[in-house]
């Protein structure tokens, strides 16, 4: 028989009470932790958010107490009372933070009781598919609150600084207009307006800035944002971004702004304060550097351009990658020249998966340059390579030819590969970074045409304006700026275009025609033509910097209900059919 709570109120939280409220009668409320017998007395280890309190039922002070537990397990929910005593200091457990007290019990009330768990609370050994359909239970364990504490802590801390700093926070509309780039729309049909539909926003792009031309000048957001894409372990299908936009600003000012509140961040989540300001690296640089416009600037192995080594060379794969405009990229490793065969495979097979058509390697050894390169080039030809990328005796060289961009993402990847499986990667160091003056287009060889990069709303260069019509997008670069932390992107942004005929001529660059951009965006058109001030901002995704700042292995570790790969829920077995009588109402038919 279960009890009532009555008129029973909790004095206490689990995980608070120390050796300062010893001879005070309190009560606890919880959930059974675990519970050990010893000799006739029995221990339960009384758990709430706020920790772990052991509670000692003795049947010489309290026998009906005791009578009541011997049928209690694990994950019931109890209210307890009794006296906080200090303990015997030989008995102090230091692993808990009210380990040098207990709880003699004298009063307990069963308020619910649990079936057999799918898995343990402590010491969870289930798979992940099995803890994301049990996720309210998978959500008890103290790894996950201490993950949920922190994502509080974090977006509070955010609201507070951007607050101090002159923001108004404003919500925009969760149904808006679906509008062409990104990824796709996740879409909702309109019942009043058969054939129609919302999209759920990608990001409130649109509506920051509209905000700006309202005058708001800055506006901030914890928004839900949606995206219908592939996921990964750092992709959700909705995540949440801090959105901020603000008027009259250049790059600096949003740098201004963002700093100080990821510092309030890092000491919030414990961290050594990052010194500011922040580092800044143009996106070329990057890329040349670290093969990433996200380095990971926690280690070295830095690239070395090797393209002026074998430009007319006897190796036919960098050479006419050479002729065709391309590169050849390469990373020194020390201590490689002794790998076997099957890491040399491995790392060849990696670099295969993210674009390179292959991998050559140069082992430097005692004697001798060990290298398959040695058959078209000679050994004096891969010595001299040898000396140009400065290796030195039990090194290897790793290189990968091709165009531009695709040979520094794979040797990129290629080199946090090795800083994995080298153990080159300080995981308690934290290096931020500012990637900025990113190119505004990307060709797409599939269709033959050019996107933005980020988005069409972001700013050229000034000194890039005339380039739009000139036919040489390749060449226009943006007030783009992304925040990495880690090798992780944080968040990206921009000064955003705040004249019309600017916008005009981007959408042209981008294919579209002025009877598409007026269907698409002539209400932000006609916007822009009254009175709009220069104005940028950047979104930062909340999920992933708790992620980081947690130390978690995926973003499911921080969102409470996630989907998985499928963008499928495990809990409540959505997305799910819905009745025809809806799908009639709404004029919808289904082709499955």
């Amino acid at each position: 028989m279960l009890d009532h709570l009555g008129q029973t109120k909790r004095t206490h939280h689990c995980g608070e009470l120390r050796r300062e409220q010893a001879g005070q009668t309190v009560t606890l409320m919880g959930w059974v932790n675990s519970r050990r017998e010893h000799k006739n007395v029995t221990f339960i280890h009384l758990r709430d958010r706020n920790g772990i309190t052991q509670v000692v039922f003795d049947p010489d002070k309290s026998p009906e107490a005791h009578a009541k537990i011997k049928a209690v397990r694990n994950e019931f929910v109890l209210a307890v009372t009794g006296e906080c005593i200090v303990r015997d200091e030989s008995q102090f457990n230091p692993n808990m933070t009210t380990g040098e007290i207990e709880i003699i019990a004298t009063d307990v009330k069963v308020l619910n009781d649990s079936q057999a768990l799918p898995f343990q609370i402590e010491r969870c050994e289930a798979s992940e598919d099995v803890r994301l359909k049990f996720r309210y239970l998978d959500l008890r364990r103290p790894e996950m609150q201490q993950n949920f504490r922190l994502r509080h802590q974090l977006a509070f801390t955010v609201r507070r600084v951007l607050d101090e700093q002159g923001f108004y926070e404003i919500e925009t509309p969760i149904l808006t207009k679906s509008t062409p780039e990104g990824a796709r729309d996740y879409l909702v049909p309109s019942r009043t307006m058969p054939g129609k539909f919302f999209a759920l926003p990608q990001s409130p792009q649109l509506f920051k800035q509209l905000l700006m031309i309202s005058g708001y000048e800055r506006y901030f957001q914890i928004a839900r944002c949606f995206r219908d894409e592939d996921l990964r372990a750092d992709r959700q299908p909705e995540f949440t971004q801090i959105d901020i936009e603000m008027s009259f600003v250049q790059p600096d000012d949003v740098f201004n702004v963002i700093e100080p509140m990821i510092v309030e961040c890092f000491k919030v989540a414990g961290y050594e304060v990052p010194a500011r300001p922040f580092q800044h690296m143009p996106y070329t640089e990057a890329m040349n550097r670290f093969g990433s416009d996200k380095p990971d600037m926690r280690f070295g192995l830095e690239l070395i351009d090797l393209t002026a080594q074998f430009e007319g060379s006897a190796f036919p794969v960098f050479a006419d990658a050479i002729k065709k405009g391309g590169v050849v990229k390469a990373i020194v490793v020390a201590g490689a020249a002794t790998w076997s065969r099957k890491q040399y495979d491995d790392i060849i097979e990696h670099a295969k998966r993210f674009g390179a058509g292959g991998l050559a390697y140069i082992q430097v050894l005692e004697a001798e340059n060990k290298s398959a390169l040695t058959k078209t080039m000679g050994a004096d030809g891969v010595a001299k390579i040898v000396e140009a990328a400065g290796a030195r005796k039990g090194d290897s060289i790793l290189m990968v030819g091709g165009k531009w961009e695709k040979a520094c993402d794979a040797i990129g990847e290629v080199r946090l590969e090795v800083g994995r499986r080298e153990k080159l990667i300080n995981e308690d160091d934290n290096r931020l970074l500012w990637v900025t003056e990113f190119p505004m287009f990307e060709y797409h060889e599939e269709d033959k045409r050019w996107y933005a990069k980020h988005h069409p709303f972001t700013s050229p260069r000034d000194e890039d304006v005339e380039k739009l019509t000139g036919g040489d997008l390749g060449s226009v670069y943006a007030k783009a700026y992304d925040l990495v932390l880690n090798g992780k992107e944080l968040g990206g942004g921009s000064v955003r275009i705040h004249r019309s005929d600017v916008q005009a001529t981007v959408f042209k660059a981008l294919g579209l025609t002025d009877e598409e951009a007026r269907e698409k965006f002539g209400f932000f058109l006609d916007a822009l033509s009254y009175g709009t001030p220069p104005h940028g901002g950047i979104a930062l995704g909340l999920d992933r910097l708790v992620m980081l700042l947690a130390k978690a292995g995926s973003l499911r570790d921080v969102i409470a209900f996630p989907k998985v790969s499928t963008a499928s829920d495990m809990m409540t077995d959505s997305p799910s059919e819905v009745a025809p009588a809806q799908l009639a109402e709404l004029k919808i038919k289904t082709l499955v």
